[in-house]
């Protein structure tokens, strides 16, 4: 299989805003948000399908992604945090957690056509950074 952007971010050769990382999960800023604070929670290992990672991969995975939420809410983003997993885009499951105010925002495309804000997502992740392991 050949290597996802999300490898090559994991591996260092393409930079992210990343919020945490361990030995099996990383998590980092969607460049092209839906809403302020979109982040992603990407497995280190290399596999396409959520439902086909292993069982102590997926239960860390989302282990992380409530803690992130649960920071997120705690940083007042949004009335809420979802998780999508919507298994496209990338080769390389992940799961996108989406402050919202409301489930509209959920259904408002990304802009991919803008360039990133990079100095704002450095603001975020810095704001949303979690140091100790989860």
């Amino acid at each position: 299989m050949e290597d996802s952007f999300f490898t090559k971010i994991i591996r260092g050769d393409i930079p992210c805003h990343k919020v945490y990382e361990d030995d099996v999960v990383i998590a980092f800023l969607d460049i092209h948000p839906q809403v302020e604070g979109h982040t992603l929670v990407v497995p280190k290992v290399q596999v396409d399908h959520l439902w086909d990672l292993d069982d102590t991969t997926y239960a860390h995975l989302w282990r992380v992604a409530k803690h992130l939420a649960l920071n997120m809410r705690a940083q007042g983003l949004r009335a809420r945090t979802s998780a999508v997993v919507a298994g496209y885009g990338v080769p390389h499951a992940h799961i996108h957690l989406i402050p919202i105010a409301d489930e509209n925002e959920l259904k408002q495309p990304q802009d991919t056509t803008t360039e990133p804000n990079h100095t704002a997502l450095a603001a975020m992740a810095q704001r949303l950074s979690i140091k100790e392991e989860i």
